[in-house]
């Protein structure tokens, strides 16, 4: 109620103040006019200006318009002035100088007005920003996309081209081209499986099919399919995930994808022979699922930058025997795991790398 008051009173502040420049010019004209008319008749009977006092009633009028008009313009010059500002200053910014602020010199309404051009600029110049930062964005894909997919499809083209012109020396050479053309057919899929899981997780209609999932087996799962592939590699898996089932609403698909990126994240970068350990901790409101691993040291700008789409850490890093991505798969994580309410965060500390996956404990099955 106080608050309604007080804007009401804000609002009319520079009506009562026009009101009161009017009646101090209705009033300052009255007695000008006054004064004039003792004058001008103290002077016709001293000249005897009979003609005079008889034409001067058709004077009264023009005249008093003509001083109320000047007073009133005296008076509200600084108004005036304002204004003139406000309209030069809105030319300014029309004309594209965003950098440009108009002056706030009063605290009635065109001080506010100025105030909200100014934010109204603000806004406008840190859109144009984003907007940029958008179109370099758009740019970054198409270059990361083109960069990504070229070298697995020379590839492809460069073995067809052997095995069309017939350019192998024996059975086991020809079985050797075809069996790279078709891994790197399997790895140009999953690029383009990531580029459109990516696309599709930032779009704005992005829906989770959210189901009562035992968690603790939807891990142990995963851990299961992917320790010969760790074997392979020279990597150990640590299991500490206990045997207590933790049931939530999720999207198991995705939250799946995002623990796979996770695993084969940490697969790519352990130091070889190493290990992965896995940990599986609940409380009252949250879950978490932490992926450690130990490998070479980032600086603090890999760190930061790890989570950004198409970022990848320097392929001296990487497994050899594992095929390099679109440097998408930590980006993907992320979306998931925010998708779902929660964080995806690195620990970085001695050149070991903790991912800690959290998640909100839902005890409803509503989406």
């Amino acid at each position: 109620m106080n608050e309604h008051v007080q804007k009401s009173k804000r609002k009319k502040r520079i009506q009562v103040n026009i009101l009161i420049r009017m009646v101090l010019s209705f009033i300052i004209a009255i007695a000008i006019n006054d004064i004039l008319i003792l004058l001008f008749l103290k002077i016709s009977s001293t000249m005897e200006w009979h003609w005079f006092r008889n034409f001067f009633p058709y004077l009264l009028t023009p005249l008093f318009m003509v001083t109320f008009i000047f007073t009133f313009l005296v008076l509200t010059r600084r108004i005036v002035r304002d204004l003139i500002t406000l309209e030069q200053g809105l030319q300014i910014i029309s004309e594209g100088n965003l950098k440009y602020r108009v002056p706030v010199v009063r605290q009635d309404e065109l001080g506010r007005v100025a105030l909200n051009i100014n934010r109204m600029t603000e806004r406008l110049e840190q859109q144009i920003v984003k907007e940029r930062e958008i179109e370099k964005s758009k740019m970054d894909l198409i270059t990361g996309i083109s960069h990504d997919l070229r070298t697995p499809l020379t590839s492809i083209i460069g073995y067809i081209e052997l095995l069309r012109t017939d350019s192998y020396q024996d059975k086991d050479e020809y079985t050797r081209f075809v069996q790279n053309t078709y891994n790197k057919a399997i790895h140009l899929k999953k690029l383009l499986d990531d580029l459109f899981e990516y696309t599709r997780l930032t779009s704005v209609d992005t829906h989770l099919n959210l189901r009562r999932i035992n968690l603790f087996q939807l891990l142990d799962q995963l851990l299961f399919e992917f320790e010969p592939i760790a074997q392979e590699n020279g990597v150990y898996i640590v299991k500490d995930i206990g045997d207590s089932p933790v049931v939530t609403s999720i999207d198991s698909d995705k939250i799946a994808r995002a623990i796979d990126n996770l695993l084969m994240n940490a697969l790519k970068y352990s130091l070889k022979p190493g290990g992965i350990s896995i940990r599986l901790k609940t409380s009252p409101k949250q879950i978490t699922i932490e992926v450690e691993n130990k490998g070479a040291p980032l600086t603090q700008d890999q760190e930061e930058k790890l989570f950004d789409r198409f970022y990848k850490v320097d392929h001296s890093r990487s497994s050899e025997g594992i095929q390099t991505g679109a440097g998408l798969g930590l980006s993907i994580a992320r979306n998931i795991v925010e998708l779902h309410q929660g964080t995806l965060t690195l620990n970085h500390s001695h050149n070991v790398f903790t991912f800690q996956l959290n998640l909100p404990f839902v005890n409803n099955s509503s989406s």
